[in-house]
């Protein structure tokens, strides 16, 4: 017999489509997710791959605005889709959007389970406003469980969680099998793709937005204090758009030797391409909640050099890269050296990257999905 998974989620996510196709799949498992928007144009740029769903869905009506660092946005008919819906288990991805709210006030109200799919750590930014903080205790006490992505999540909720509510791992995942096949396919023409891409023989890669909390700044004053030979042999390349990209770019005009480029947003597709093309993805993020774009260039079976305040770094960040503590230029300069330095590493780290992603699935994630809900209506049950 099926039960009846409702997931209610912010927007149609490229790299949730293959997870929900996947749990979708699952045998006993009947979803329906609920988004409260297509997208966020003020923030992302992603196509919406509507061809590749293969799940049940909606998009409820929605007025969004931003103000200044705040996203608002408001939903019409939550309770009627709800409703129709008819969840013998919700997992509502996330609190800080009224309709989150609604959503919690309706299944307490029938008597459904609800989850609460969090990525929040206790590095997150966001958790140092005691208002969110507050709110967010009292949404956390509402839940029968939480589902989280991975080791550094699972011991934030853990501070909050009490004995009853238990706590799922569904490890946060990318369409790993394309981003493979793209690397396969990129390198075979390699030469000719640099040559239309207009990118260096050899670059670190920076994937995200243009922000200092993102740690760009500190990407391009690091590169910047790499040996002028080495700089004259490897490059620096940013993928993405942001508010700081002019002076990102009047910064690297100012390094000599050394090549560095930033490209602006590239949707999926085209971005695997610079990810096979690369020598090492660098994240020097001071706050992230995960980092999917690690899971990305591992798929492509890139080097890694991470902060360690990233939500992905306890479980990605092995013998595949380098860990670096935030807003360390010195170490992550060091850290650029040693792997540009080292062909032979960067080979280790590249077979590593490939294997240790297999685990990070979008059908291992949907087993946690799975695992969760099923764990929970059975406890409902009882």
């Amino acid at each position: 017999m099926s039960r009846r998974l409702v997931v209610l989620t912010e927007i149609i996510a490229p790299y949730r489509i293959p997870v929900f196709n996947a749990l979708a799949a699952r045998p006993g498992i009947d979803l329906h997710v609920i988004f409260l928007s297509k997208t966020d144009s003020s923030r992302r740029q992603w196509r919406i791959y509507e061809e590749e769903i293969r799940f049940s869905y909606e998009v409820l009506p929605s007025l969004r605005r931003r103000i200044g660092k705040f996203n608002f946005l408001l939903n019409s008919n939550v309770f009627r889709a709800l409703r129709h819906a008819e969840p013998e288990v919700l997992i509502c991805g996330g609190y800080s959007y009224l309709a989150s709210w609604q959503a919690m006030n309706w299944a307490k109200r029938n008597r459904v389970p609800l989850l609460l799919w969090s990525e929040s750590t206790a590095h997150d930014a966001r958790n140092q406003h005691s208002p969110v903080e507050w709110l967010k205790k009292q949404f956390l006490g509402k839940c029968d469980a939480f589902l989280v992505p991975g080791a550094a999540a699972k011991s934030y909720i853990q501070q909050f969680a009490s004995p009853s509510q238990k706590i799922f791992t569904a490890r946060n995942a990318v369409d790993i099998e394309l981003f493979a096949a793209k690397k396969t396919s990129t390198r075979k023409t390699a030469n000719q793709l640099r040559s239309r891409l207009l990118l260096p023989a050899r670059y670190f890669l920076f994937v995200g937005r243009l922000v200092e909390p993102k740690g760009v700044l500190d990407l391009i004053e690091a590169y910047g204090s790499l040996a002028p030979e080495l700089r004259s042999r490897v490059g620096l390349v940013f993928a993405g758009e942001g508010p700081l990209r002019g002076k990102l770019e009047a910064l690297a005009r100012a390094i000599y030797p050394g090549k560095v480029r930033v490209i602006g947003f590239i949707q999926r597709d085209e971005l695997a391409n610079h990810y096979a093309l690369a020598e090492c993805l660098v994240m020097p993020t001071h706050s992230d909640p995960w980092g999917l774009v690690v899971n990305e260039a591992m798929a492509c079976g890139l080097p890694v050099i991470c902060t360690s305040v990233a939500g992905c770094a306890a479980d990605l960040i092995r013998e595949n890269g380098i860990m670096v503590p935030p807003g360390n230029i010195r170490k992550l300069a060091e850290a650029m050296g040693i792997i540009a330095g080292d062909g032979q590493l960067r080979h280790h780290m590249s077979t590593a990257s490939a294997k240790l992603i297999q685990e990070y699935s979008p059908e291992a994630c949907a087993a946690g999905f799975a695992d969760a809900a099923v764990s929970s209506m059975e406890r409902w049950d009882v």
